[in-house]
């Protein structure tokens, strides 16, 4: 019997999304609040780098400064705005508060200096913004509690023991490409921050950005292979790194529908206890039985033909 959601259920992750925007966006108007109020009395340029010591080592003028620190916030906001979950929340008002904190000490570094090469921004700064995101992440937290649990997902039988009509002789391969948008906007998101944190922040900070944009972005896209060797995924435009499931490993192979986060709380490589799998998206997806009882999920179109080859190729080798 199906039931009617709830009014809460219903507007769930309409209200979700408003709570994750709603930091970048105090973050925001504070910022600019604070670059207006102040705008007399900072330096132009202003220092926006430091070196290990403290001491500025990089300069960027006033008007650049208040469209890249903008830019940073949407961007990040954006991201989170699109990308957050129920039990993550905590995280968007984290981030938002730790990176308001570090813009709002950063012109507080430059008030009133007559040299900007002379700006000095303490060591100290970093765990006053990391002390501004912990009570930032404590309000999310409490926020969740406004927010209502989604309705766990329907049911969806396997695809079962399906098999292809394959001669003795024959040899047969199936491959399709899986693309996570989910994936792709938070790459996107990572590099495009990492220039401006190189600006604003420690060098290694931009370029973990960076290293981990490119990352995502190289993982957005992968192509699932069946053939004699068993399931291989890679990089839809590089051969490596590769995920291999051996012919000689797989019990079974069906095809169901995969929610994403209900099941795997989230997108890209997930592990979770006796399954692990590559979660492009929600939808139909492919799920190869391992020996030992673990599974191995990929969500894919035209999964229930991978499965039935799959299980084939499997029978074949006296596996099924």
């Amino acid at each position: 019997m199906n039931h009617a959601p709830t009014p809460g259920a219903l507007h769930a992750p309409t209200r979700l999304r408003a709570f994750a925007a709603l930091p970048f966006l105090l973050a925001l108007a504070l910022h600019l609040t604070v670059l207006a109020v102040s705008g007399d009395r900072l330096p132009d340029p202003l220092a926006t780098h430091f070196a290990p010591d403290g001491r500025a080592d990089g300069w960027t003028g006033p008007t650049a400064f208040a469209l890249i620190s903008a830019g940073l916030l949407v961007g990040l906001g954006t991201g989170w705005t699109l990308l957050v979950r129920r039990a993550a929340l905590w995280g968007a008002w984290l981030t938002a508060g730790a990176t308001g904190a570090l813009l709002a000490l950063l012109v507080r570094d430059n008030l009133d200096a007559t040299d900007p090469a002379q700006v000095v921004s303490p060591l100290a700064n970093l765990t006053i913004a990391a002390g501004a995101g912990g009570i930032a992440a404590l309000v999310g937290w409490a926020l969740t509690r406004l927010v209502p649990p989604q309705d766990a997902p329907r049911e969806t039988p396997d695809r079962q023991g399906e098999t292809l009509p394959l001669g003795p002789s024959e040899v047969a391969g199936w491959s399709r490409v899986a693309g996570s948008r989910p994936m792709g906007v938070t790459g996107a998101v990572l590099v495009a921050a990492a220039p401006v944190a190189l600006l604003l922040t420690p060098w290694p900070v931009g370029l973990a950005l960076a290293a981990g944009g490119v990352l995502v972005l190289g993982t957005a896209r992968v192509r699932v292979t069946v053939d004699r060797r068993g399931l291989t995924l890679r990089p839809a435009l590089a051969p490596w790194p590769r995920v291999r499931v051996p012919l000689d490993e797989v019990t079974g192979a069906s095809a169901r529908e995969i929610d994403a986060l209900a099941e795997f709380g989230g997108w890209g490589y997930r592990v979770r206890a006796h399954r692990t799998g590559m979660v492009m998206r929600s939808g139909e997806g492919l799920v190869v039985r391992r020996e030992g009882g673990r599974e191995f999920a990929v969500t894919v179109s035209d999964a229930r033909t991978a499965a039935a080859l799959l299980n084939t190729l499997a029978e074949r080798r006296g596996r099924v």
